[in-house]
């Protein structure tokens, strides 16, 4: 991703910071339709305007999880997009600071919507927010999602330590009490286990496209091929090997000063799989492994997610 395409991302999460040091705790959030939103980058003035955005049938989505590799994901389709612009010797979107926008469709001011209006298309897309909740107009379009998911437990850990280094976000003295509330849905953007069973319902749609973090993890080059497929970007074997090679964890790691300035470290702090197995007690591990069944037993993510593999001490 380029760095003009950063600038906006860098600011708003350091002007986030800033205000998050002379607020109360219980400043930090704020409810919206019953879930719980980070008031230093969302406002419930922003949702109401957000009902009204009108997406196209041609902008590249990714929706997930708080913590489930979002940013990550989200720099590899961003780099897919702006390769497959500048082969088709489209310009228009690829390096003018004007054109850029905070890539969380919910983060920002009321009036971002009106400027993307302007964006020229493939506009690239986040989201953390379950589909009852996205504007109706995605769905209307059939706008394509890449929907990714994580496994709970490591999900849990890695917002453990993110929640912990954010100033912004509410912190908590004791990893019991963060998986009290992790369990309960006590969480910025709700709970992680209706955000899958909500998406469960769309996994069957065209226009969606389920990949876990652990797939890509265990086999980049293969999901990126996927993912440009999916989107109909129509790149050579050398372009997606660049994308491949540009998202490594380690040269997303040593870069993050650039993309996302302070927040960089911060970000990426570890991005493996299984660190939950140094958090997890018995009794977590039986209870999250009960809630899961419970929740998402038999469902078609569910059964994606080889909890069975990623899941079980």
């Amino acid at each position: 991703m380029t760095t003009t395409h950063r600038k906006k991302f860098i600011a708003l999460i350091d002007k986030a910071m800033a205000d998050a040091e002379t607020m109360a705790p219980e400043e930090l959030v704020f409810s919206y339709k019953g879930l719980l939103y980070p008031s230093t980058v969302c406002s419930l003035e922003t949702f109401k305007a957000l009902e009204s955005f009108e997406a196209r049938s041609d902008d590249v989505f990714l929706a997930g999880y708080p913590k489930s590799g979002t940013n990550w994901v989200g720099q590899i389709l961003t780099d897919l997009v702006l390769t497959s612009a500048k082969n088709n010797e489209d310009t228009s979107n690829l390096d003018n600071e004007q054109l850029e926008e905070f890539p969380y469709l919910e983060v920002g001011d009321p009036e971002k919507y009106q400027r993307m209006a302007d964006l020229p298309s493939r506009r690239v897309i986040f989201t953390h927010l379950t589909p009852q909740n996205l504007p109706a107009s995605v769905f209307k379009n059939k706008a394509k999602i890449l929907l990714l998911i994580r496994n709970p437990k490591d999900v849990a850990t890695s917002f453990y330590h993110f929640v912990n280094r954010l100033s912004p976000l509410p912190s908590y003295n004791t990893w019991d009490d963060f998986f009290t509330a992790f369990m309960n849905g006590q969480m910025v953007w709700g709970s992680y286990f209706d955000f899958v069973f909500e998406w469960n319902k769309h996994a069957d749609d065209a226009n969606v496209m389920a990949i876990t973090y652990e797939e890509l993890k265990e086999n980049r080059p293969l999901g990126v091929k996927r993912i440009s497929e999916f989107f109909d970007l129509q790149l050579t074997d050398d372009e997606i090997q660049g994308v491949v090679d540009r998202s490594s964890f380690k040269a997303m790691k040593e870069n993050a000063g650039k993309t996302h300035g302070a927040f960089g470290d911060i970000l990426f702090r570890k991005g493996g799989v299984s660190d939950w197995k140094n958090h997890f007690s018995e009794e977590h591990n039986q209870k999250m492994d009960a809630t899961f069944e419970e929740r998402l037993g038999g469902t078609e993510l569910g059964g994606k997610l080889k909890y069975g593999v990623y899941c079980k001490a």
